[in-house]
């Protein structure tokens, strides 16, 4: 199972949580992570909730960086996308998601994939729903996301 996520956020409104989560085919040759395609999906649908241009700020995972990839940003006028430093994973916020999901599971041992998808997106959609926690996430970051201000 593979999830990739990103928090959105719109000046006057509440972060919001987007995901996208798939499980994968077993079997030798299959893929076992989210491809360009899925990425590039979770960013359309946080542009669809959003109706706004969207400025994303992302790690160098080798799927985010390749070159179909970058292909399918430039198709999109309203996406900017920044790559923060390599091996930054304290800067990303989206990483808060992923350890308060993963302390969320601790100790539960689950017999099925099927039943792991259900608890995961359990997990996520109640974050959906806790804009505090989200925005605890950013500011773990240090990250200064104001505009600056002309002196």
């Amino acid at each position: 199972m593979s999830v990739a996520g990103l928090i959105a956020m719109r000046p006057g409104s509440r972060p919001r949580l987007c995901h996208r989560l798939r499980t994968h085919p077993a079997g030798k040759g299959k893929r076992r992570s989210l491809g360009e395609r899925d990425f590039i999906a979770l960013i359309d649908g946080a542009h669809q909730l959003l109706k706004a241009p969207i400025v994303l700020v992302w790690d160098r995972l080798n799927t985010h960086v390749s070159h179909r990839m970058r292909q399918l940003i430039t198709e999109r006028e309203w996406l900017t996308v920044f790559l923060l430093p390599a091996y930054s994973p304290d800067l990303n916020p989206v990483e808060g998601v992923w350890a308060h999901v993963k302390r969320s599971l601790a100790n539960l041992a689950v017999v099925a994939l099927d039943r792991l998808e259900v608890l995961v997106r359990n997990r996520l959609k109640r974050l959906q729903y806790r804009p505090d926690t989200l925005n605890g996430f950013i500011a773990g970051t240090g990250l200064d996301l104001d505009a600056p201000t002309s002196p």
